[in-house]
């Protein structure tokens, strides 16, 4: 059987590599001049390529049903892919947050590993090569791209979605998707910087911090989370803030900070007053010194409505203000950054019209779909990466 496999990524070269395994003729289409480019720029370089807990908890996919992701992921799940990759010649090292890399700490390795693989299989690499029409008769594909056109028995749709367009994020497989029938959901960015007003974040720019996260409108909370943000000229970023972005929408979004979640408001307050009577001839705007970055601690005193005033003359009214900003730092939300700038694209082609056990279309047989290209968007740590390995495995197997 002839399968033609639809985009170069990750789920597309694991689906062209398992279909080439099992005996088929594989044609793989990359737009780009070469495979696996979004890929290089996963993890900061690094490649995250997986989660140890990617395969326990589901509840770290998204879309309009979340559990659309649980048969593949059983199928091919997180050990079967370190072991998988192992075979290529991948060595990998887990850190303690359960984030995996390849030992290497390059993303290199792992592009390089899969693209030595595609030569070994003997699969017909075209690169370059962007597919533009398909259609199907008596259960026969054919695919156009600008002059060439490609005939298989079947399809495996990899081409990803419309986040990173710098590095490949195109629409493509959507269009190609709704000439066959299918319906694509509602697409916004995903894993991405959270814009608010530049006040406060740009006088912090480049400012790590680690923070619990409350994504708020009005008193009903939206969302929340926890881990390093990082303050930029027109919002906040950082790990933690990309899982709360697919939660932005709409108007009237406060972003609200915890700067010392460890520690209960009460509990900073006593700190301070005891600050107070160590520096008392300071000015305010040093008083949280020692505690938070400099600049950072500037800005919570600043605020709060202090900043030369001498900390001795504070009341404990004053320093329960400030206790109150560090532990409930609000900034307006006006949105997030774009498709360029995400990492992921939540919505997609919907999963009600594709079997899970499968991944093959209910509406065309033949016609398989895998990775970012479906309705499904993982978490930030390496979610979205098994879900392509998992989902291109089962695309593969071609049943």
């Amino acid at each position: 059987m002839t399968v033609t496999v639809i985009g170069g990524g990750a789920a597309g070269m694991v689906a062209a590599l398992t279909a080439a395994r099992r005996g088929h003729r594989v044609l793989l289409l990359e737009r780009q001049s070469r495979v696996g480019r979004k890929l290089l720029s996963t993890g900061n370089g690094r490649c995250n390529l997986t989660n140890h807990r990617a395969d326990t908890e589901p509840t770290h996919y998204h879309g309009a049903d979340p559990a659309f992701v649980l048969p593949a992921l059983r199928r091919f799940g997180v050990a079967d892919t370190l072991r998988w990759f192992s075979e290529l010649g991948l060595m990998t090292a887990e850190e303690p947050d359960g984030r995996i890399y390849p030992r290497s700490n390059m993303a290199g390795s792992v592009l390089d590993v899969l693209r030595y693989a595609l030569d070994r299989e003997k699969i017909e690499l075209h690169t370059g090569c962007a597919a533009e029409h398909i259609s199907v008769k008596d259960h026969h594909f054919t695919v156009l791209a600008g002059t060439s056109v490609f005939h298989s028995d079947a399809v495996i749709l990899a081409a990803g979605g419309a986040a990173g367009g710098k590095v490949g994020g195109v629409r493509d497989g959507y269009t190609l998707s709704e000439e066959l029938g299918h319906r694509t959901t509602a697409l916004h960015p995903s894993l991405v910087q959270i814009k608010t007003d530049p006040t406060y974040p740009r006088a912090l720019k480049g400012v790590k911090a680690e923070a619990a996260l409350r994504l708020l409108r009005g008193e009903k909370l939206l969302a929340e989370g926890g881990g390093e943000v990082l303050f930029t000229e027109y919002g906040v970023s950082g790990p933690a803030i990309f899982d709360l972005s697919r939660a932005v929408s709409g108007a009237d979004l406060t972003l609200e900070l915890d700067l010392l979640p460890e520690l209960h408001e009460n509990d900073t307050f006593a700190w301070l007053c005891a600050r107070r009577t160590a520096m008392g001839e300071q000015e305010a705007q040093t008083l949280l010194t020692g505690a938070l970055h400099a600049r950072l601690g500037q800005i919570i005193c600043k605020a709060s409505g202090f900043t030369s005033q001498i900390i001795r003359g504070l009341t404990d009214a004053d320093l329960r203000r400030i206790a109150r900003t560090a532990h409930r730092f609000s900034l307006p939300v006006t949105g997030v950054c774009g498709f360029d700038q995400a990492q992921v694209t939540a919505g997609g082609l919907r999963t009600d019209e594709f079997d899970p056990q499968t991944l093959q279309s209910r509406l065309v047989p033949g016609f398989y779909a895998c990775g970012e290209v479906l309705d499904v968007d993982g978490d930030c740590g390496g979610y979205n990466l098994q879900w392509a390995w998992s989902s291109g495995r089962l695309a593969g197997m071609l049943e």
